[in-house]
């Protein structure tokens, strides 16, 4: 009866090990380039459209994978691709600051994909000014 308990012990630990497992570590690497790391907003009136592109391309040769986006401020991530980015294509990264902050802009964005550093940090900076009808 023991033997019984530690067989299904064993067995239910091996296969909840195995479905914790990420399957970021199943998908082999690759490289990206992006055009340009940080995206300078410049100086921007308060309110005045805060949507921005980074575009990459997939320098590797095996598909490129954005498993998740985080974000250090209160910018929204509008999209990322879905579909793995296949060798020589490129991909978009769309983000929107939030303009009705008046002050400076120094944020990070940080994606997570299938490349050797799996970290991409994309920043945005800039400095969002008052309104000119004084808002």
């Amino acid at each position: 009866m023991k033997n019984l308990l530690l067989i299904f012990l064993f067995t239910g630990l091996i296969s909840t090990s195995m479905q914790a497992q990420d399957s970021t570590t199943l998908d082999p690497m690759t490289t990206v380039e992006f055009e340009t790391s940080t995206i300078d907003y410049g100086k921007v009136e308060k309110g005045s459209d805060g949507v921005r592109t980074f575009t990459f391309k997939n320098t590797g040769e095996n598909p490129l994978k954005i498993y998740k986006i985080y974000s250090s401020c209160s910018c929204d991530i509008l999209s990322k691709p879905e579909e793995p980015v296949t060798q020589g294509m490129t991909g978009e990264i769309v983000v929107k600051y939030d303009t009705k902050k008046v002050g400076p802009i120094v944020k990070t964005i940080t994606a997570y994909a299938n490349i050797e550093k799996k970290l991409i940090p994309l920043r945005l900076k800039g400095e969002v000014l008052p309104a000119k009808d004084g808002e």
